[in-house]
């Protein structure tokens, strides 16, 4: 692995999968015990307080330079659905097995595909749309008790 790999926006795709998936384990155990919307909250704390001080390490803090308003906006709303997905994540967690919520959770990916396409006109190949389909196969076949 080179110095060029930090600049892979493959690498960190395949490691935020992996810290996705420790994430869903380790919030399963986490949540046994406790509301799920207090076990929210405390990991919301954890990633505020990881966040601020990795940007205080590096320097990214003291001149953030402008930011604009359309920016600010979309950014609020995505912080918005990112606390109300993790609290209905939660709930889920409490509620039912991780090997079951977290691949129906990953149909996010179905999601934004689709959003992308209506919203952003972005267009995915045919292999694309093929691996987009298996996503959906999968979390159904995965959901679906026999």
């Amino acid at each position: 692995m080179g110095p060029d790999s930090f600049n892979s926006w493959q690498l960190w795709a395949v490691l935020s999968a992996v810290l996705a998936a420790l994430t869903a384990i380790f919030a399963k155990v986490g949540v046994e015990g406790i509301n799920s919307d207090l076990a929210t909250l405390i990991r919301t704390v954890v990633v505020l307080i990881t966040l601020s001080l990795i940007l205080f390490a590096t320097g990214q803090f003291s001149h953030p330079g402008p930011i604009a308003a359309k920016s600010w906006l979309f950014l609020l709303l995505s912080g918005l659905g990112t606390g109300a997905s993790w609290l209905c994540y939660f709930r889920a967690l409490k509620l039912g097995p991780a090997t079951l919520v977290a691949p129906i959770d990953k149909l996010s990916v179905v999601l934004v595909a689709l959003f992308g396409v209506a919203f952003l006109g972005e267009r995915p190949s045919w292999n694309g749309w093929l691996g987009i389909a298996l996503i959906a196969a999968g979390a159904v076949l995965i959901a679906i008790r026999t």
